[in-house]
């Protein structure tokens, strides 16, 4: 493998890269006591599903009215973590306390749940794909998928031990990527056998989040040594810039409809807007003090890119532009 290091070309607090009107992040507050927003979901008419981890709720937000619903999960304590919205609207999500993954009626709230085997009974993240609901078991270090049709699950080992497959995502050419934060590996699916193929990445990496761009380049926050990376697997060549908060964490992360990478270091309540053909990065802080961006989604149709603030019991939403 072939490795780029680079500094940001901005590569300080308040910078000023980018476009000329700085982007905001407009908060919306989650009602319901004690909330911890752990992912977001886009359906196709704009509005946002989230899981409520600390309380088991389903939450829906329409970002025009501003009006939350939410809906417990069957299972009491199922801890909701991840979730995904389906082509056809169906709503899933991972209930990591309860080792379920489970489905949401978008039209009646109705919810039905699919146990899991003892090898994937912690369900971490999960994507729809190919008609398969693919999700990660960090505490297993294993990844599965579960078929909605027969409730047939399919798990297998991460090669490496103690890997912690973390971050999943599908790829342009049907593939699946998955982040393992226990060590500085990417771990690269076949979605039709299973088979995971590993690239490894600098002695220390810990990559948690990862995305993957119309070009096959797999974007990924190292939240370890607190870079931003891009791995492109035709050339086995690895690039990367260095966070430009001190002990950053990045976490989630988002490839937008402007064409840059967004993502969140965890330790500096920040936003970052990385764009790829200047190589320059722009800082935006979220409003709210204590929030850490663990996942987030963009909506193609409307140009945002929305982010689950956990910690302090809110949604967010960047309008960024594009085509």
């Amino acid at each position: 493998m072939r490795i780029l290091a680079f500094a940001a070309a901005a590569g300080a607090a308040g910078l000023t890269a980018g476009p000329a009107a700085a982007p905001t992040i407009v908060e919306y507050v989650i009602p319901r006591p004690g909330n911890f927003p752990h992912d977001p979901a886009v359906a196709r008419d704009g509005t946002i599903w989230y899981t409520d981890q600390a309380n088991s709720f389903i939450g829906h937000l329409d970002p025009e009215s501003g009006k939350i619903v939410d809906y417990p999960t069957p299972t009491p304590g199922s801890g909701p973590h991840g979730l995904t919205v389906a082509p056809d609207g169906s709503v899933w999500y991972t209930g990591q306390g309860a080792g379920v993954i489970g489905r949401v009626d978008p039209r009646t709230g109705a919810i039905k749940e699919f146990p899991l085997p003892a090898s994937a009974h912690n369900p971490h993240t999960p994507i729809y794909h190919e008609g398969k609901v693919w999700f990660t078991d960090a505490n297993n270090n294993s990844y599965g998928r579960l078929d909605p049709v027969t409730g047939k699950v399919e798990v297998w080992q991460a090669p490496t031990a103690n890997s912690v497959p973390y971050g999943i995502v599908a790829a342009p050419d049907g593939s699946i990527w998955i982040a393992h934060l226990g060590t500085n590996k990417l771990g690269h699916v076949d979605s039709k056998t299973g088979k995971l193929t590993e690239s490894t990445l600098p002695e220390g990496a810990r990559p948690r989040r990862l995305q993957v761009g119309d070009d096959g380049t797999v974007w990924y926050t190292d939240y370890g040594r607190g870079y931003l990376g891009a791995f492109d697997p035709a050339t086995d060549e690895l690039r990367e810039w260095r966070s430009p908060g001190e002990n950053a964490g990045p976490y989630g992360i988002a490839i937008a409809t402007d064409g840059r990478i967004w993502y969140c270091e965890s330790r500096t309540g920040r936003m970052v807007a990385f764009d790829p053909k200047t190589e320059k990065m722009e800082v935006v802080p979220i409003p709210t003090p204590g929030a850490i961006v663990r996942h987030m989604e963009t909506d193609s149709t409307r140009h945002r890119v929305w982010l689950a603030l956990s910690g302090t019991g809110r949604l967010g939403k960047i309008e960024v532009g594009g085509k």
